[in-house]
């Protein structure tokens, strides 16, 4: 999505109906004593958008409920397909409201840090609609220490790679598959929320979509995502639940 671009997926029914399902399973998620982390944001490549005919990218929720620290064993159990995705966590210092210039936007980003995020993807979901009623797919997220000198969102210099079993299995110097540039983003997201009764608030982290293509997860495997310079994040994968 271009800078500048507004956010039209909000016309989307698709996503319109996508999103009141998902915010409807946060709420009962959050009744039910989750804490509010933050959001996710998927398919956001160009190639992502033109498959689902969508304009914008697609928007998830966090919570407490999925967090893990780096090492931690997770059990993958009944899933469809684990994969990992090394992203960037955006943190917010203050709030981000719609159609907020640039330099506000940026103000509001007290520093940024690694994060992987741990999807169930499921290949017979492939509406968008279903896709969004589902939290596109998220089921845990790990997040490293925050980078307060990348305050304003600079991405410059940031590399990532991952590493199966301490065999480098992708990345590429620079981050070549940021799906988009971080400000365009939080813009996008604010107004989705906004339109749906909610805000981009300070203290909210936001994972900002995979900088390499999904990396499948196997039981007995450890991958390990570095996000040089902001960190790294290990996990192991088991079948059986603990």
């Amino acid at each position: 999505m271009p800078p500048g671009t507004s956010c039209t997926a909000i016309a989307d029914l698709r996503v319109t109906n996508g999103m009141a399902a998902q915010l409807k399973m946060r709420r009962e998620v959050l009744s039910s004593g989750a804490r509010h982390l933050g959001w996710k944001v998927g398919f956001s490549t160009r190639a992502a958008m033109d498959r689902l005919g969508t304009s914008a990218p697609l928007f998830g929720f966090l919570t407490d409920r999925g967090l893990l620290e780096t090492g931690a064993t997770v059990s993958i159990a009944g899933w469809t397909r684990a994969v990992l995705e090394p992203e960037i966590a955006v943190h917010l210092g203050s709030n981000v409201e719609s159609g907020a210039a640039e330099a506000e936007v940026r103000a509001a980003i007290s520093g940024l840090g690694p994060a992987v995020e741990l999807a169930d993807f499921d290949p017979t979901v492939e509406d968008v609609e279903g896709i969004l009623a589902g939290d596109i797919f998220h089921r845990r997220v790990l997040l490293g220490p925050v980078d307060r000198s990348r305050a304003g969102g600079s991405i410059t210099g940031i590399e990532a790679r991952v590493f199966r079993d301490g065999e480098k299995i992708a990345g590429a110097p620079g981050p070549t598959d940021f799906p988009s540039e971080t400000v365009v983003v939080l813009l996008a997201l604010a107004e989705m929320l906004e339109a749906n009764g909610e805000s981009l608030r300070a203290g909210d982290i936001v994972i900002a979509g995979s900088l390499v293509p999904p990396v499948k997860a196997a039981p007995g495997q450890v991958l390990r995502a570095e996000i040089s310079p902001l960190g790294e994040i290990e996990v192991r994968f088991q079948e059986v639940s603990t």
